[in-house]
């Protein structure tokens, strides 16, 4: 039997990729994408317009991503257990994934490795995670959706919500395009190289490039599907190299909606099966028992390690606190386990990364193709898409 016909995988994974990258398609300006004479013309703001109006009902495929950050390579986890202990595993090298989708309610996503396959399965309100390596598989529960027509919860989450004014909404799909277009317009810009084949399939291409030079990302490319409108693959460039440092696409793609059977998982003999208890009584009014604060612990709380952007577009850099040190106080009896082993690992990884200090303080750094990442030794995290220096300007801002 087929590991993914009998064992379906996180489809969930896919549409979440795939809004992603609309998302990104919405970066574009109104240059027309000057396409293959067998495909009409198309502008970035037509193009948008088809991906909100598409209606796809079904989609299976095999899709492969490729990563190239520059990331040293920093042992992370033990090793001999076979398979990748690579901190960089899943930065970096190759994986394919096969995935299937046939709405919000089913989805599924299969990472296939020589040493096994690891799945993640969406059917209705059951989310399945299964490891084949591991031969366990963890079953929860997801709570049931509210928000739909005369759902009173959502009727009052929605009175919560800002909501603009009838004059102030889009009447049409253009309109709503061309303002998506025009709020990005001032930080990207846009290029086409006409159409290109994907997985077989007719596409748009679009380039869009950062307008500001201090971001590491010279362009991004997206391949549309000229016929369901959905993104087919993305390639990012870096200004470091010549050749995309991340590409994730369809190498087999179809529209047709999967069987059912797709999404129905049997844990196999020898299976270890647990259960989460996430969303497991949706209707319970039961208030949790919660720990005693003092007055206003919460709200300082949540300020201190709530994230701060300094800088905007491409070259923003995002500065938080770690959610906890690894080396802060000793871990409960019993309680050292799996965390206590990570807690002890990363301070490994740390210490191998160059160490840097300057105004801000000091810390280690760790420089890809595309990012930098800036831990301090006062337990703050810097990422951004530019060179350290930015990063170390962005820590030492007030």
């Amino acid at each position: 039997m087929s590991l993914f016909t009998d064992h379906p995988a996180a489809r969930w994974a896919a549409p979440s990729v795939a809004v992603a990258v609309i998302g990104v398609v919405a970066l574009t300006a109104n240059h027309v994408a000057s396409a293959d004479p067998s495909l009409p013309p198309r502008s970035a703001a037509q193009l948008l317009v088809d991906v909100q109006q598409a209606s796809l009902k079904g989609l299976s495929g095999t899709v492969v991503q490729t990563a190239n950050l520059g990331l040293p390579d920093i042992s992370f986890g033990r090793s001999g257990q076979g398979g990748s202990s690579s901190l960089t595993s899943l930065v970096s090298g190759t994986h394919t994934w096969r995935v299937w989708l046939a709405g919000p309610q089913q989805q599924r996503l299969a990472l296939v490795g020589s040493l096994g396959e690891s799945d993640v399965i969406r059917n209705g309100r059951d989310l399945w995670v299964w490891s084949s390596k591991d031969k366990t598989a963890s079953h929860t529960l997801l709570p049931a959706e509210s928000g739909r027509p005369g759902d009173k919860a959502g009727t009052k989450a929605g009175a919560k919500a800002t909501n603009p004014s009838p004059e102030q909404l889009p009447k049409t799909p253009q309109e709503a395009a061309q303002l998506a277009l025009s709020a990005i317009q001032p930080t990207t810009s846009v290029a086409t190289s006409g159409a290109s084949v994907v997985a077989g399939q007719q596409a748009y291409d679009l380039i869009l490039k950062p307008k500001d030079p201090a971001s590491l990302v010279a362009s991004v490319r997206i391949s549309l599907d000229a016929v369901h409108h959905v993104p087919l693959r993305v390639q990012v460039f870096s200004t470091k190299t010549a050749n995309p440092v991340f590409e994730v696409g369809f190498t087999e793609v179809d529209f047709a909606k999967p069987a059912a059977r797709q999404f129905a998982f049997n844990a196999p003999p020898g299976t270890k099966v647990t259960q989460s208890p996430l969303g497991g009584d949706t209707g319970s009014t039961k208030a949790k028992p919660t720990t005693p604060a003092t007055p206003g612990a919460k709200k300082s709380t949540q300020a201190g390690t709530r994230p701060k952007v300094v800088g905007n577009g491409w070259s923003a850099v995002v500065v938080s606190r770690m959610p906890s040190s690894p080396t802060a106080g000793a871990p409960a009896a019993g309680a050292r386990g799996q965390s206590g082993d990570l807690a002890g690992q990363l301070q490994r990884v740390l210490g191998l990364l160059p160490k840097v200090s300057g105004a801000w303080g000091s810390g280690r750094v760790l420089q890809g193709t595309l990012f930098t990442v800036v831990v301090t030794d006062d337990g703050r995290i810097a990422v951004g898409a530019v060179a350290p220096e930015r990063v170390y300007a962005a820590l030492a801002a007030k």
